[in-house]
């Protein structure tokens, strides 16, 4: 969610009366915009986070329904009063249903709200029971925080101590409440639920995996007030049992999330400049060598051919897929463009793929390595949305890799995997002089696809240009 607030000097929207709030959709999506009446700032705007109207509006009156009854300025209300609005705030935040999107929301509006409430506390002149209130409210509101991590006993027994008829003491330290600390597992919680939506799968994995191992090593540490130390303390316990390329990969990952909160106003600054190890960060992934290549191409060629492993293995080296690639294949996706006969890696029917650059078309090269080119049109499916691999991405992953571990007497550092195979054909690109961009072409890493062009009028040429470059780099 992201939160833009303007504050106007003695305005709290905790404690004043709200402007009839202003809906709006950016991008397909809806934002909440509220504002104290009487002025033209001190507003804040939410992201809904969902491109249904209703939803939105659902949302939005749970949010202002919540906010309403933590208005502080009537100083003639009694303990009793505030308490039963505590009460029935604590058994709404126990009771109430979430999807991944609005549990996200809401934990960013409590901490929000809690914020304001120390605010409140601190600068307004309430009298003894609204600062209790305000008290009590910080405690409800980081229990329904607990709550949407999983851990509701703190929450269940604030809403037991708000139905008890026993006076509650004050704290004594409630003008000066700790606002809480803004940890990286908060922070990169927030960036991945709005990252969500624009990445595969596979690279929200990826991501979550690297985030979870730095959010463990900085712990409790507040983002808000870290120094370089901190980061320079974390490179060198993630360099204790890592090596330096992966380390630089982590690193990486933390430079975006911190400068994309520094851009959301999260956090004041990152500190993640110059902080990558410049020493052993090579690609720790080697390539086949051509011997290696030719030894599988040969173990390939003595499968049946219906066998699958020998047509995943044969696409891997002569064409680079990714593994996942691979995997996904369809009948559909091997035709004929320009009179060459192509895999064409897609989105279609469900499939993903890491980035747009890998929408690609990849020509066959027939007799690399020994390919029958025939032989593989005959082994596809005749059922036009058959896959041509039917496995799962785990069972197909571990069987191929598997499989070149009994063929090469690989070891088992996994310096040479299946994705070795790509980096094998971009040393054959390399060295048989093809010009880069035709190369990023074949491999997915250029900046255009050929996908989107796939029939238009350079389609023809490119495709042509990639076929021959594969000839001279693989015959």
């Amino acid at each position: 969610m992201t939160i833009n607030q303007r504050s106007q000097t003695g305005t709290n929207l905790l404690q004043t009366a709200l402007a009839k709030p202003y809906h709006y959709r950016r991008s397909g999506r809806y934002y909440l915009r509220l504002r104290p009446k009487g002025t033209a700032t001190g507003f804040f705007t939410l992201s809904l986070r969902t491109t249904d109207k209703a939803t939105a509006m659902t949302l939005s009156k749970d949010i202002i329904k919540t906010l309403a009854r933590f208005h502080l300025d009537q100083p003639e209300a009694t303990w009793d009063d505030l308490k039963e609005a505590l009460k029935v705030i604590a058994e709404e935040a126990l009771s109430m249903s979430h999807s991944d999107e609005t549990r996200s929301l809401y934990m960013e509006v409590y901490d929000q709200m809690c914020n304001d409430l120390a605010e409140a506390a601190s600068v307004k002149g309430f009298n003894k029971d609204q600062h209790r209130a305000v008290g009590m409210g910080q405690r409800v509101l980081r229990a329904a925080q607990e709550r949407l991590e999983g851990r509701p006993s703190e929450l269940v027994g604030l809403v037991e101590e708000l139905s008890c008829s026993t006076p509650v003491p004050l704290s004594p330290s409630l003008s000066v409440l700790p606002i809480q600390p803004l940890t990286f597992k908060t922070l990169s919680g927030l960036y991945m639920d709005e990252l969500k939506d624009n990445v595969e799968a596979s690279t929200m994995r990826d991501v979550t995996s690297t985030c979870k191992v730095i959010a463990e090593i900085l712990g409790d540490l507040d983002m808000k007030t870290h120094t370089r130390e901190h980061m320079k303390n974390l490179r060198d316990k993630l360099l204790e049992d890592r090596k330096p390329s992966t380390v630089k990969k982590i690193l990486t990952r933390l430079s975006t999330v911190m400068n994309w909160a520094v851009n959301n106003d999260y956090i004041p600054r990152a500190l993640t400049d110059d902080l990558k190890p410049s020493k052993g960060t090579d690609s720790a992934r080697e390539a086949f060598s051509q011997d290696q290549v030719k030894a599988l191409m040969a173990h390939a060629k003595a499968l049946p051919v219906d066998s699958w492993q020998r047509w995943a293995l044969s696409l891997g080296v002569i064409a680079g897929t990714r593994i996942e690639e691979l995997r996904q294949l369809t009948k559909a996706d091997v035709k004929q463009v320009a009179g060459v006969w192509v895999i064409d890696i897609n989105r279609n029917d469900g499939k993903t793929a890491k980035t747009k650059s890998a929408l690609r078309v990849i020509p066959l090269t027939d007799g690399a390595y020994g390919f029958d080119l025939q032989a593989f049109l005959e082994f596809v499916p005749e059922k036009a949305d058959s896959r041509l691999f039917a496995l799962g991405g785990g069972q197909f992953s571990a069987l191929l890799n598997g499989a070149l571990r009994d063929v090469l007497s690989l070891k088992a550092d996994r310096t040479q995997t299946f994705h070795s195979l790509r980096h094998s054909l971009a040393g054959a690109l390399k060295t048989a002089e093809i010009p880069v961009g035709t190369a990023e072409s074949i491999l997915g890493h250029a900046s255009g696809s050929i996908s989107y062009d796939l029939y238009g009028a350079g389609a023809s040429v490119e495709i042509g240009r990639m076929a021959e470059a594969l000839k001279t780099a693989l015959l």
